[in-house]
């Protein structure tokens, strides 16, 4: 097995419980462009939402809303807000083992990148909750000139950060097919998918996952 150089974990279901808030700061967010709970259009946007876990938000309103930009913008936009309150009420807490999983692979010598499919600002939100500032090597996030899942920017971003010298030296972790595509797009050797999220075992193997895992807590016995 080719020596890793660099870790790259999603937050919201990997390294950070997700507990259903992606799907409380959803209903929200269709909400102010519209869409209430009793609208007939709700339970295929929900479904929508639940298969493109992971990927960029402000993405998946567009698809959702037919292109509407400024109805997707007003969505993402309450997202957000509603995301970043629930964070702050306390509805954020870390994965068992990540913290420690982030540590342990640092002081083998490996960087770690948290990359996520939440705005710049959640991201943060989410870091200072959890007093996760300085934890990873790098952070990331979708924004000007880098696209969000299922592309593979967020994993080369952080590879060209972080001066890794060869892609094959990746590993990316996730938990959703989203993030395994990624993966496998921009190049890692080892992209593993994590039961700790949305997806199952099948999924992850149909996506082309190298390895599924109980939790990121496995990591690196797996690396070693």
């Amino acid at each position: 097995m080719v020596n890793t150089e660099l870790v790259v974990l999603d937050m919201a279901g990997t390294t950070v419980a997700d507990d259903g808030l992606v799907i409380r700061a959803f209903t929200a967010a269709i909400a102010a462009a519209g869409v209430s709970e009793e609208d007939s259009r709700f339970p295929r946007m929900l479904d929508y939402v639940v298969e493109t876990m992971g990927q960029s938000k402000i993405v998946v309103f567009r698809a959702l809303l037919d292109g509407d930009e400024e109805l997707a913008r007003r969505a993402n936009t309450a997202f957000q807000d509603a995301y970043e309150k629930l964070v702050a009420d306390g509805h954020c807490e870390p994965i068992p083992g990540a913290e420690q999983t982030i540590q342990e692979l640092r002081a083998q010598g490996v960087k770690v990148a948290l990359t996520t499919g939440f705005a710049p600002a959640t991201q943060n939100a989410i870091l200072d909750v959890l007093g996760w500032r300085g934890l990873a090597d790098a952070v990331l996030a979708p924004g000007e000139g880098v696209r969000g899942r299922p592309y593979p920017d967020l994993v080369l971003a952080a590879a060209l950060r972080l001066e890794i010298t060869d892609v094959r030296r990746i590993a990316v972790a996730g938990d959703t097919a989203s993030d395994v595509q990624t993966g496998l797009r921009s190049g890692a050797s080892i992209v593993a998918g994590v039961l700790t999220g949305s997806a199952k075992k099948p999924e992850f193997e149909a996506a082309g996952a190298t390895h599924v895992l109980e939790s990121v807590r496995d990591l690196p016995t797996l690396l070693s």
